[in-house]
């Protein structure tokens, strides 16, 4: 009873997701997750809000929860990017691309509602939580893992581990994975708040010396914001009283919506950019943060998390009997390998060039702005890319369910 087909290190938002689309194909699964769902302190559930690409979307169809969430998500019909104190800016419309929406905007705490109930009813699978991985071992033959739980250990074996716990992943350095880190020295300060004008499901980046600052429409007429500093000015920020944070935050993004109000709760946390060396071991896979940890700059770091889900989920249906099996495992890591190093430079890419506050440079790169928008079918490539509708596509993410 201590064997299973995959052992899922991590029940946050891509372990749940994993475990869910995995579901379909009848295999015996658990998952380890260290910190109560309901917990405070639980990072993949907390009240941060999190944007849905389009290939989220119909990830989420096949998967059947796509109802649920949508009951409860705000769509971006229209993305402005603009460069604080200069000319450059650069637009996307939803209608432009023919599509309904650009994406969708969710609270995390409330997607991690709709995944734990659809995971209620999934058979042959066990949630060790909170349980924690204390060593793990790949073999050619099967992986082991070590997990405490209740003040107990046990040993349970498998066919497949997956590391889906974070940028800062034990089970990946536990296989001997290693990965690069380079911190940003910034931090990511956010919240919601109440604008005098609403949205009207328009999101806006605005980006600063020292960072962007990002504005999504969410429920009730409230903007989420994700707000980059830099790392020494963060605790001196997050000390403010609600109404000078409000102030410098108005300063820094401008009147375009009117007066800010009415800020919620805030919390940050750092920036780095991570990258595992390699995606697989010897019955291990990384998926998610484990795999490359983006800068917020795009959004994309969730949505690039979850095509590393429906990959690996269509490998395994692909390959019935081991999900383990060292060529599915290439067959993944070949795959996921163009997606993510594409993301990676481009999110990287655009933080270091905004950053850059260089005459020249920032002349050269408001002139590129300008020329996304005017110059045809270049808005097209880009939105395609940033919906993850770009390249070869799982079959969950093109919204074809597994079975």
């Amino acid at each position: 009873m201590n064997h299973y087909d995959i052992v899922i290190a991590g029940g946050g938002m891509i372990g749940s997701s994993l475990a869910l689309a995995l579901a379909p194909l009848g295999l015996r699964i658990a998952v380890v997750e260290p910190v109560p769902r309901v917990a405070e302190n639980q990072p993949s559930f907390d009240d941060r809000s999190t944007a849905l690409s389009r290939s989220t979307q119909r990830m989420f169809e096949a998967m059947g929860i796509w109802d649920r969430v949508v009951a409860a998500a705000t769509p971006i019909t229209h993305v402005h990017v603009s460069d604080r104190g200069r000319f450059g800016f650069a637009h996307i419309d939803a209608a432009e691309q023919g599509v309904d929406a650009l994406g969708h905007v969710v609270i995390n705490r409330v997607l991690g509602n709709v995944l734990q109930d659809a995971l209620d009813g999934v058979a042959e699978l066990d949630i060790l939580c909170p349980a924690r991985i204390t060593a793990a071992r790949g073999a050619p033959e099967r992986a082991t893992v070590t997990v405490a739980e209740d003040g107990a250990t046990k040993e349970l074996t498998c066919d497949l581990l997956v590391a889906a716990d974070g940028a800062n992943s034990a089970v990946r350095n536990m296989a001997g994975i290693g990965a690069s880190q380079v911190p940003y020295g910034q931090r990511a300060v956010i919240g919601n708040l109440l604008p005098e004008i609403p949205l009207r499901n328009r999101a806006f980046e605005r980006f600063t010396r020292h960072g962007p600052l990002a504005l999504l429409p969410v429920a009730d007429g409230r903007a989420g914001f994700v707000w980059v500093v830099a790392e020494k000015e963060a605790e001196r920020i997050l000390q403010l009283d609600d109404e000078a944070f409000l102030a410098e935050l108005q300063a820094t993004f401008g009147n375009r919506v009117g007066a800010f109000s009415r800020v919620g709760k805030r919390a940050s946390y750092s920036l780095s950019l991570s990258k595992a060396v390699r995606l697989t071991g010897p019955r291990v896979v990384l998926v998610g943060n484990a795999a490359h940890g983006l800068h917020p700059a795009a959004a994309q770091g969730f949505n690039l998390g979850l095509r590393d889900v429906a990959a690996l989920a269509d490998c395994v249906a692909d390959a019935p009997g081991d999900p383990g099996d060292t060529e599915l495992l290439a067959r993944y890591a070949e795959w996921r390998r163009a997606d993510q190093s594409k993301l990676v430079r481009f999110t990287d890419g655009l933080v270091r060039l905004f950053g850059d506050t260089r005459e020249p440079i920032a002349s050269l790169r408001d002139i590129g702005m300008l020329g996304f928008d005017l110059i045809p079918g270049v808005r097209t490539v880009f939105a395609k890319h940033t919906m993850g509708l770009a390249g070869r596509l799982p079959r969950l993410s093109r919204g074809v369910p597994l079975a």
